[in-house]
């Protein structure tokens, strides 16, 4: 009984090891997707940075709450299909007094490189310890290493003080009304669209939640961040070193109610996809094309095709990736969200293309980049 316990041991313990080692050869969307070290990948609401043949995949550590106990991992690839854990690049903090103490809400990750200062920059969105999402701030920290660690240097309410530039000269005025009225009146809707929120947050700052970060073909980047209680999404040029607001911004679809923008551009045109509000049940995916990063913004419709569609395939968007070394491709990210367990959240990762000047996602089971379907409209 021993010797037969022996062998069976040994049994597992191969399918273990043969299972930890495996080269995964195709994305699996909705799968559980393992790390190298054969581990549920924990990198929630990520982002991508690409450099020297390595992607870094950037991501909320979940547990079973959406809180922060941990911080943002990092996961390193030369191929986007195998994964190797390493480690934590933003660590919560130890103290109390810190923005970033476990407790706090840190969300949707995203790194740049800055070229001027040879750092690279992480900017998330921030909710402080015990406040909900009342905060509506966004973080922003720096390193010497894709890897981290990354230090944290503050938080923001973006542009304090300063008017989009696509605001008329006649919204500026606080109305005498504006704290009267009733949310989803036919008043109250009007009012936001004419800047309500903006009004009221001008001396304090801007609300910012669900973000992503853009860096254009001249190095100039931008905050893309929903704002006005999530009812309309913001636009914000940084500063050369990407670490503050240059004053520069405008309102995109006021009243338009976006959330999970990912950013992305081909050739000479700007495309967007982002989210409806419904919390962490998963709606239609909007999505918007421009010809300038400040608008005007075309709206496109749903870019979601086939199994699921109308639900975006059970996933909410977080970022959208140019593959390296392929030219005008694209893979769009997105969180199949687990309210009950976030560690058990999935990944949709799924090839857009471009047709009739429309982004277009298609649902498949298993895909990889010499797939004919993947590539083709």
């Amino acid at each position: 009984m021993k010797l037969i316990g022996f062998f069976l041991f040994l049994i597992m313990f191969t399918q273990s090891c043969v299972s930890q080692n495996a080269t995964n050869k195709h994305f699996e969307p909705g799968k559980i997707w393992k790390d190298t070290d054969g581990k549920h990948i924990n990198a929630h609401g990520g982002g991508i940075y690409f450099e020297d043949g390595t992607y870094y995949w950037y991501g909320e550590h979940k547990d079973r709450s959406s809180i922060a106990q941990v911080g943002v991992r990092v996961y390193s690839s030369t191929d986007l299909f195998n994964w190797k854990n390493e480690g934590v690049a933003l660590a919560v903090s130890t103290d109390l007094d810190s923005e970033i103490t476990k407790g706090s809400v840190i969300e949707r990750p995203k790194v740049v490189y800055n070229k001027k200062t040879s750092k690279y920059v992480m900017w998330f969105h921030l909710e402080l310890k015990d406040q909900g999402y009342h905060a509506a701030r966004t973080g922003v920290a720096i390193s010497d290493l894709p890897t981290g660690p990354f230090h944290y240097l503050k938080s923001y309410r973006p542009n304090v003080g300063v008017w989009p530039l696509n605001f008329p000269l006649k919204n500026q005025e606080t109305q005498k009304n504006d704290a009267s009225l009733e949310w989803w009146t036919p008043e109250w809707s009007a009012a936001l669209v004419e800047g309500l929120y903006v009004r009221r947050d001008f001396e304090e700052g801007q609300m910012s939640r669900d973000m992503t970060i853009f860096v254009d073909d001249d190095g100039k980047a931008y905050h893309i961040h929903s704002s006005e209680e999530n009812q309309t999404l913001h636009i914000s040029e940084l500063t050369d070193d990407y670490l503050d607001f240059t004053s520069r911004w405008v309102r995109m679809q006021p009243g338009g109610q976006n959330e999970a923008p990912a950013v992305f551009k081909q050739e000479d045109t700007y495309y967007m996809i982002t989210s409806g509000l419904t919390g962490w049940a998963p709606n239609p995916a909007r999505s918007f094309s421009a010809k300038s990063i400040w608008g005007p913004w075309e709206s496109l419709g749903n870019p979601a095709r086939g199994k699921r569609a109308e639900v975006t395939f059970n996933s909410q968007s977080t970022h959208v990736l140019p593959v390296e070394g392929k030219e005008n491709t694209f893979l769009y990210m997105g969180d199949r969200w687990s309210p009950k367990n976030h560690i058990d959240g999935r990944y949709i990762w799924l090839p857009i293309l471009i047709k009739d000047e429309k982004p277009q996602i298609k649902w498949m089971d298993t895909w990889n980049f010499a797939d004919h379907n993947a590539i083709q409209p």
